[in-house]
């Protein structure tokens, strides 16, 4: 598989003109362990690896329309009839059908071809249906559809076709019919089913585009309705579903290149899905400029020079990121959940699985304001809120771990002893109705940052990083319910305001957090808990206010653990590289500031120092009490 600059020809992440090789990666000086230079403009491309990919041991990925095309022509030897090609959103099927439909011609193979949306309910019943989970006209917010996919249908139209596909399965000869698109494993009849998948920063740019539209719409809407449709209806209709054939599904094939599409075998990637399982692994992260985004990531990262700026890079969220899979050269990207519907008890371990099913619960991303500017002021909701309005079972507790700032460099956290809410929220809504700017530092706290504090940031507390920072942020997974209450007056990257919630954000806000408060239990407070020859593992915290742990490990040479049921988050804060080897005899590697996923199913580990200078790695967990007596969220 190409870097992401060549296999996305939709959107030039990563320059190609440095990368850097395997080669010299343990040549590299990591200038990154203590404060960068106030004025320091271009940051140095280091070792972090952008498309990371897991060697499978068994099957093959296969690459081409004739590979299918083939694969069709030997099944129908066996009885192949009717197949059905069911796939995710935003899937380009336009052009997968013609490619295909090429290859097929070779073979002198003519299917019947039925588009599944024609047995979708039309624009107004779906609509109808769907429109109390919109949140009305809050540009942002709704509720999670609880429902299938099959909800969008017609079920008439659903019901013809199934027997027009029985009708189809018992006719003699070569006949073949095609039954395509999102959700066409509903029909239920068919001899073979494949599945096509693509990520979802794909959808997103092909959204951003114009080039595609929710489910049974006709026409293009703004992407900020879009994404919302989607994140709240389509996405969690079509994983229920997902989640549904992934067990024996015939074909799995990855469509972000749709010239050459990769594919394997249904029972291969089931396998290959148990063996990721049992092995710590990266997934695939994605960036994204925003307003207020920052230079380091860009040079250390290697991302697109022509860029505005990279504000975000999405590291491990189950409904965003994915895991790249290869063999022989040729590779294969699915999505998180995928592993997550058939292997979460190896992922989370049996007691977390119990508690978060098919989620993985622990977020990792990067906020780079390094050369750029503060972030939103804003705040996340309590419990009872976010299980109210937006369905969700837990909220979006989090902490800021800096990994490197430069000097005078703030995080934003709590109130002002002195903060008078009226005034706050009246200086806030004259932002809003008048264009005034506020002056943020009178009503909300602020707090000195340098590489390797830790903040505390549970739900209620009003906070956001000041310029200067590359944050790893670390939170639990629910991701986009922010209130923000301030944003400088600045406009998104499309020159719109974007949307301010003092309103919600008022109704979250815990008032009693004040500098004093902050100060005394929100400011991480390292301790040793354990220590060893060249080595020790540090708390960073472990307070009631979330499900989660974060320990940090610091050794010179090495360091040894056993996961003993527990899935880990880590990331390598400090150091150039170290190897992580696995107890199934896997060598995994990992280079600063790349975050992983250390299965529960691993076992024994051994992390061994392959660079310049000490190690520090993060390692973050779920509570193995959480679910049995410790809540999921802050109790005070």
């Amino acid at each position: 598989m190409p870097l992401q600059s060549e296999w996305h020809s939709w959107k030039i992440n990563v320059y190609n003109g440095d990368i850097m090789s395997e080669d010299n990666v343990t040549h590299i000086e990591d200038p990154f362990i203590a404060l960068l230079p106030e004025r320091m403009s271009k940051f140095p491309r280091g070792p972090f690896d952008t498309c990371p990919k897991f060697t499978i041991s068994e099957g093959e990925i296969e690459t081409g329309y004739a590979v299918l095309a083939d694969n069709i022509s030997a099944e129908m030897l066996l009885g192949l009839r009717v197949l059905v090609i069911d796939g995710y959103q935003g899937t380009n099927w336009e052009e997968f059908i013609t490619g295909l439909n090429e290859a097929l011609e070779d073979q002198k193979i003519i299917p019947e071809y039925i588009n599944i949306k024609s047995t979708y309910a039309s624009e107004e019943e779906i609509q109808n249906k769907i429109s109390p989970f919109l949140g009305g006209d809050d540009p942002i917010f709704g509720m999670h559809f609880p429902l299938g996919a099959e909800y969008l249908f017609d079920a008439k139209k659903l019901s013809e076709l199934r027997v027009k596909a029985s009708i189809k399965r018992g006719v003699a000869g070569k006949e073949l019919t095609i039954i395509y698109g999102p959700a066409a494993s509903l029909i239920e009849l068919y001899d073979k089913l494949w599945y096509i998948d693509v990520p979802k920063d794909y959808i997103q740019e092909r959204a951003r585009n114009g080039e595609m539209t929710n489910l049974g719409s006709s026409q293009a809407v703004s992407f900020g309705n879009y994404y919302k449709r989607s994140y709240f209806v389509e996405w969690p209709a079509l994983n229920r579903l997902k989640k549904q054939v992934l067990p024996y599904l015939d074909r799995f094939i990855d469509l972000q290149d749709t010239e050459e599409p990769t594919s394997i075998k249904g029972e291969d990637f089931r396998k290959a899905l148990k063996d990721i399982s049992n092995t710590p692994f990266r997934l695939r992260p994605w960036f994204y400029p925003g307003p207020w985004g920052g230079k380091f990531m860009q040079g250390h990262m290697g991302l697109d020079p022509e860029a505005p700026n990279f504000a975000w890079s999405f590291e491990m969220i189950v409904p965003e990121n994915g895991v790249i899979e290869k063999k022989n050269n040729v590779a294969l990207e699915f999505s998180f959940d995928c592993l997550m519907y058939l292997q979460n008890k190896n992922v989370l371990g049996e007691t977390a699985a119990n508690q978060f099913k098919y989620e993985w619960p622990i977020r990792f991303d990067y906020l780079d304001t390094i050369d750029g500017g503060n972030l939103s002021v804003q705040v996340h909701p309590r419990p009872n809120y976010i299980r109210k309005e937006f369905g969700e079972t837990y909220t979006q507790d989090e902490t800021y771990y800096i990994c490197t700032a430069k000097p005078g460099s703030k995080v934003y956290l709590g109130l002002t002893e002195d903060c008078d809410p009226a005034e706050f929220k009246k200086a806030l809504e004259d932002s809003i109705n008048l264009g005034k700017e506020v002056d943020v530092e009178k009503f909300v706290n602020s707090e000195p940052s340098k590489p390797h504090d830790l903040f505390l940031i549970p739900n209620g507390t009003v906070h956001c990083s000041g310029e200067g920072n590359l944050v790893l942020e670390i939170s639990a997974t629910p991701y986009i319910f922010t209130f923000k209450i301030y944003d400088y007056l600045r406009r998104d990257l499309e020159g719109n305001l974007r949307p301010i919630n003092v309103h919600r954000g008022f109704e979250n806000i815990r008032f009693e957090r004040r500098k004093k408060w902050v100060q005394e239990n929100l400011l991480a407070k390292p301790r040793v808990i354990k220590s060893g020859d060249g080595w020790q593992e540090v708390v960073l915290y472990d307070a009631p206010f979330t499900f989660y742990n974060v320990h940090r490990i610091e050794f010179e040479n090495e360091f040894t653990m056993n996961t003993n049921g527990i899935a880990y988050s880590t990331n390598l804060v400090q150091g150039q590289q170290v190897e992580i080897y696995s107890q199934n005899g896997r060598v995994t590697r990992l280079s600063y500031l790349e975050t992983m996923l250390i299965p529960a199913a691993s076992g024994a580990i051994k992390i061994v120092n392959k660079g310049k200078g000490p190690c520090k790695m993060v390692l973050v967990y779920v509570k193995p009490e959480i679910g049995i007596n410790v809540p999921l969220n802050d109790p005070l």
